[in-house]
């Protein structure tokens, strides 16, 4: 399957856009004020125990406190042992040995074992309000939520995972050939550091023992590195920063499968071909520097596959559709017929209505990163054998999909019920804001995503308005933030392209709408 990686990347903003077959499958934005802190590791306090929850509240520094759960709070195994001694002092000695004692044989223990001894003990009896511990984050705020985080620290590499809180070795399941699964985990487990564990990417498939050797010796130094920072590190503090977008996207998208990557940053096509040369050396030649005259999304078709993704109604290829709610609990989808008629009988029309909505729906879970719990409301089919054709159908359609799904059978009623996992804001939350025009109950395109349009369509005429004058008219509030928080960006536009360029506010524009013209005559 042809896929592509296209990488936009400006001073304000980097998207990235992971395209398969000439149709965008997955979609990533980061905004430089704005930076993502998934899998940054924090020293945080902890600044209150719920015991009723068995949750805590840590402070690392972000303006809401983040939520860490027993199961996610890791212990050295000698800690555990003492705790769980001393909260079965009451019990007899008998039951005390059935409960939990643990005997360190010295042997590896599988993640379920360590887990159910840490959700033995309660949260109480493991934290207590004015402790210190380091952190990572394991989920990004989201919504009115802080971040989620856990004790279980995990380093990521280009094709391995170090995981230092653990003494196992796992093999991506994506990697489906057995001989080349045991020859991966044997490697591991020679070279594997005593009580440490690691998990082997499918990046890794094929790669020789002395590749993965320097890689774990790489990450097992980082955390060392980590440790000694934390150590003397204030409270609260950022111990570890992730990787930006733009190397994330190389350590994690760009794989085997990927035919190469586009980017229209000199800066950054650098800093790629720098990073491929030490962890993927035999990728760097399939690396470019996109050099065109149009804007590399509006070349590759991107740039409305995004405003396709912003839309709550999906049109069909048949002429039926599919619409897209989201709330803060769950996300529906309903599924129509739209124009579509069929040729034979209704039942025939229904069900092919409904596997069509199924490749257009794991399309859109990918491309909005939508997450959590959403309902998938299918056109009533009579017949079970139906039923099942279009359960069977979305479960394929999901099996490409990174994020991990669970989805239930369809009941009766024509509804199936699924979960995907989410670790960060959609999408549409990062591109979009609630509407003020409508109270919230709807959504618009943020200021701040109106001003980079703005900033775009003047990049995309460039030749036009060289060494020109120029009026944009936009709506107040986006006046506004062009005056204030998005003056440097303006300002850079302005001097690459040897232009003035005057905002203007005009309350009789829509929010997302705006004007650009030319001050001055030729």
């Amino acid at each position: 399957m042809p896929a592509e990686l296209i990488i936009n990347s400006n001073q304000f903003e980097t998207r990235v856009a992971l395209v398969e077959n000439g149709q965008v499958a997955e979609l990533y934005v980061e905004r430089s004020s704005d930076r993502g802190i998934a899998g940054n590791i924090y020293k945080g306090r902890v600044v209150r125990v719920l015991p009723g929850m068995q949750a805590a509240f840590v402070d690392i520094g972000l303006e809401k406190a983040a939520f860490l759960y027993v199961s996610d709070i890791y212990r050295p195994m000698n800690e555990i042992e003492q705790l769980l001694i001393s909260s079965c002092e009451h019990e007899p000695e008998e039951e005390a040995h059935q409960d939990g004692a643990i005997e360190n044989s010295g042997c590896e223990y599988a993640e379920p074992d360590y887990r159910d001894t840490y959700n033995d003990i309660p949260i109480e009896d493991q934290l207590q309000e004015g402790q210190d511990i380091l952190v990572q984050v394991a989920k990004e705020p989201i919504g009115s939520k802080g971040a989620r985080i856990t004790t279980h620290i995990t380093l990521p590499g280009r094709n391995l995972v170090f995981m230092p809180t653990m003494d196992r070795v796992g093999v991506s399941r994506r990697i489906e050939d057995e001989d080349e699964r045991k020859r991966l985990r044997d490697i591991m487990c020679e070279i594997k550091l005593l009580h440490r564990g690691f998990i082997v990417r499918t990046a890794a498939e094929g790669a020789e023992k002395e590749k993965l050797e320097s890689e774990s010796d790489f990450v097992a130094k980082l955390w060392q590195t980590i440790q000694r920072r934390a150590e003397n590190a204030s409270v609260p503090s950022l111990i570890n920063q992730e990787l930006d977008i733009t190397l994330r996207a190389v350590r994690d998208l760009f794989t085997k499968e990927v035919d190469r990557l586009i980017i229209d940053s000199e800066t950054e096509y650098r800093k790629i071909l720098n990073f491929t040369e030490t962890f993927m050396p035999s990728l760097r030649n399939v690396v470019e520097l996109y050099e065109g005259d149009e804007p590399i999304f509006d070349a590759y078709g991107i740039e409305m596959e995004i405003q396709r993704a912003l839309s709550r109604k999906i049109w069909l290829k048949s002429g039926g559709y599919i619409v897209i709610e989201s709330t803060e609990a769950l996300t529906a989808i309903d599924v129509n017929t739209g124009r579509y008629v069929g040729k034979r009988n209704l039942e025939e029309t229904i069900l092919k209505t409904n596997l069509e909505a199924v490749k257009e729906i794991a399309f859109q879970l990918r491309l909005r990163n939508l997450g959590g719990i959403i309902i998938i409301d299918f056109i009533d089919m009579e017949k079970e054998a139906n039923r099942e054709k279009v359960w069977n159908a979305l479960r394929d359609a999901t099996h490409k999909d990174k994020s991990k799904s669970n989805i239930l059978h369809m009941s009766e009623l024509g509804l199936i019920e699924m979960t995907r996992k989410r670790t960060k804001e959609s999408i549409g939350q990062v591109l979009c804001e609630p509407c003020f025009y409508c109270e919230g109950e709807g959504y618009l395109k943020s200021k701040q995503t109106v001003c980079y349009e703005v900033l775009r369509d003047l990049e995309r005429q460039r030749k036009e308005f060289y060494g020109r004058k120029i009026l944009v008219m936009v709506h107040p509030e986006v006046a506004a933030m062009f005056c204030d928080e998005e003056s440097a960006a303006l300002e850079r536009v302005e001097e690459t392209m040897h232009a003035l360029v005057s905002v203007k506010a005009d309350v009789s524009l829509h929010l997302e709408s705006y004007e650009i013209a030319l001050l001055d005559s030729e």
